[in-house]
């Protein structure tokens, strides 16, 4: 049971209107209730502190919980106090406006405490191994020291740093020691440790078009300038970058699962760009998002595997293959990029919460993580395949999806139905959070179609109901 904190506005009554104080703080309250602001189950504050609080009576506060409790806002439970009613209809926080069809993926809208349906870069938090995660956590809650309650390195706690070293190196085929690897807070933490290291205001760096839109956020804000280079069906166009910007100092790639396309880079490419660092004395960051999701063949080596010149950064997260409040990630550098690294973590951070990374550490030591990525592999290939269906099956002709061998979201382009970001709109004041394929791209003209998150749609019949619901939302 919660006991949120008393809304500011109920602390300031208006003394000059002929309501009573009572009726104003009963009126107030269930204001409080009807928007979302206090839900079912809630625990309130008791009726002496109120009444300090507000410089009332005692009796007055007692008046407004007696009516809210009579008109069934309000539970009684003696010493455990005043509660929201459980037995009320949940209601969510009243947001104004759609969802942005440019927000960026992985984003949750507004405040919302589950993520919409078709929400992009979210796992499956329903096949989440809850108990487990929760022995885990309270053993270590038992065995914590004083020292576990201090700042730790900010480059990363110790343990988890060796396992996510000895994960890489079976599954991605990358080698590295545990020096190498730093603890960040996600992408955004990882790309801004890399861009502070690395980069000098004003450097040009390579992105990919269409791509992720943190990406290119994070590095403004940093000062640099981002120059979009076109992806294809092998990954980002090499040639057109070396035109574009042939002495940009970064470029930052998806080459696992390109974002959004769902393009793999291929042999040639990958070698290219290796090629293309290496003269110029660039660095590349491999954003390799969700590369343990491949339906078709084994997971594809990272690109970080095949650099022989120390010029690729590896960057992960744990936010698609755990879930997203852990808000960890972790960004792998070459071996002459650790000092350097190292500091800027040092003067830019305290680093993230010890107790977390030790918990997400014993999930990897004692082989869950393997055992969960599997069992997601094969979940998330029989959803993407229940959502294509039933798309299929609704749409007809006017449908063409594009399957991918991995990923987390297929892109359904819909023909004779207007254009993507009208779609997405449309989609989005109906509750299911479509995002359009052309606001990825940077200029103009970007090709149509929506995302669509398929991870957390459990059931074929819930799949039955959500195309439905989007098939009367477009018209």
């Amino acid at each position: 049971m919660m006991k949120r904190p008393f809304p500011t506005g109920m602390l300031e009554l208006d003394r000059t209107r002929q309501a009573p104080l009572y009726r104003q703080i009963y009126e107030r309250f269930r204001a409080a209730i009807e928007q979302g602001m206090l839900r079912p189950g809630d625990r309130l504050a008791s009726a002496r502190s109120l009444a300090g609080e507000l410089g009332v009576a005692r009796a007055t506060v007692e008046a407004a919980y007696g009516q809210l409790a009579g008109e069934g806002y309000f539970v009684a439970r003696g010493q455990a106090g005043t509660v929201v009613s459980p037995h009320l209809a949940q209601r969510r926080p009243v947001r104004a406006g759609r969802v942005s069809a440019k927000a960026p993926a992985g984003a949750p809208p507004g405040a919302a405490e589950v993520p919409l349906p078709f929400q992009l870069g979210i796992p499956a938090l329903d096949a989440f191994p809850r108990k487990l995660w929760s022995r885990l956590a309270a053993r270590r809650m038992r065995s914590m020291s004083a020292a576990d309650m201090f700042y730790g390195d900010p480059s990363g706690y110790g343990p988890l740093r060796e396992a996510i070293a000895a994960y890489l190196l079976v599954s991605r085929g990358v080698a590295c020691r545990p020096a190498q690897v730093f603890v960040t807070a996600g992408y955004r933490a990882s790309l801004a440790l890399v861009s502070h290291a690395l980069l000098q205001r004003g450097d040009t760096v390579w992105i990919e078009d269409p791509g992720f839109p943190p990406t290119r956020e994070v590095l403004r804000s940093a000062g640099h300038r981002s120059v979009p280079v076109p992806v294809d069906e092998e990954g980002i166009v090499v040639a057109q970058g070396t035109r574009r910007a042939a002495k940009a100092r970064m470029a930052i790639v998806t080459p696992s699962h390109q974002a959004p396309l769902g393009f793999s880079m291929s042999m040639a490419r990958r070698l290219q760009l290796l090629d293309w660092a290496s003269k110029a004395k660039a660095w590349i960051v491999e954003d390799d998002y969700d590369g343990e999701y491949r339906y078709a063949g084994h997971p594809l080596p990272a690109l970080k595997s095949l650099d022989t010149h120390e010029r690729v950064l590896y960057a992960g997260s744990f936010s698609k293959v755990l879930y997203p409040g852990l808000a960890l990630g972790y960004v792998v550098v070459p071996e002459p990029l650790v000092e350097r690294c190292a500091e800027t973590a040092r003067i830019g951070s305290n680093g993230c919460p010890q107790l977390m990374q030790a918990i997400v550490s014993d999930f990897l030591k004692e082989g869950h993580f393997s055992r969960h990525i599997k069992k997601m592999r094969l979940l998330y290939a029989r959803r993407r395949a229940t959502l294509a269906a039933e798309l299929l099956r609704v749409f007809g002709e006017h449908v063409r999806i594009d399957l991918r061998r991995g990923g987390m979201h297929l892109i359904a382009r819909l023909d004779g139905l207007g254009n993507d970001d009208m779609l997405a709109g449309r989609a989005q004041q109906a509750g299911l959070n479509c995002q359009a394929l052309s606001l990825r791209s940077i200029g103009a003209g970007g090709a149509q179609g929506l995302l669509m998150g398929f991870t957390n749609i459990a059931s074929a019949a819930e799949a039955r109901r959500l195309v439905a619901r989007l098939r009367a939302a477009l018209g």
